[in-house]
């Protein structure tokens, strides 16, 4: 079975006939554009397949409609599920970019070999990104720059950064 990429989570009903609040989680929100079948990953874990009857975007929120789910009763166990698509038809990406599902999980070193730790969040600040580098009891926030981010090795689940001083501070 295909992994699943998040691309929204649901929030909350909005109104009386089946529709969802949606939060936002992927950079591409013209993906929607089209999509029709989608997999809902509940709290749980337990997964439904939806096809996406209607979406817009309402004051910066995506609203969502499937089809068969026409009341506030239908959609009200959706709430807080995040709705997936699979890798295969996630949006392509630059040889350059990546998705933070990609760097979650990846060790850190120095391009010495020096063990800095594990990614464990991507933060976006609107700049640069930074990754959230957890290791040794030390949380470190490492700019996802080219200059310092040297070699980003997804295959491996490996970073090696050339970090400007002071920036890890063992």
């Amino acid at each position: 079975m295909d992994d699943l990429v998040a691309i929204a989570k649901i929030a909350r009903p909005r109104g009386l006939k089946g529709e969802v609040f949606a939060e936002l989680l992927t950079d591409f929100p013209d993906r929607f554009e089209g999509l029709e079948n989608v997999t809902a990953v509940l709290p749980d874990e337990t997964r439904r397949e939806l096809k996406i009857e209607e979406h817009r975007f309402q004051n910066g929120r995506l609203v969502l409609k499937f089809a068969g789910y026409d009341s506030i009763e239908m959609v009200e166990p959706l709430r807080d599920a995040e709705i997936c698509v699979s890798e295969t038809d996630a949006v392509r990406l630059d040889t350059d970019e990546f998705f933070d599902w990609q760097l979650e999980g990846c060790r850190v070193e120095t391009i010495e070999g020096r063990e800095v730790g594990t990614v464990s969040e991507v933060q976006r600040t609107g700049g640069t990104e930074n990754l959230l580098v957890t290791g040794d009891g030390r949380d470190h926030l490492v700019p996802f720059a080219e200059s310092i981010c040297v070699a980003v090795e997804i295959e491996n689940k490996l970073i090696r950064i050339d970090p400007p001083e002071g920036l890890l501070d063992f």
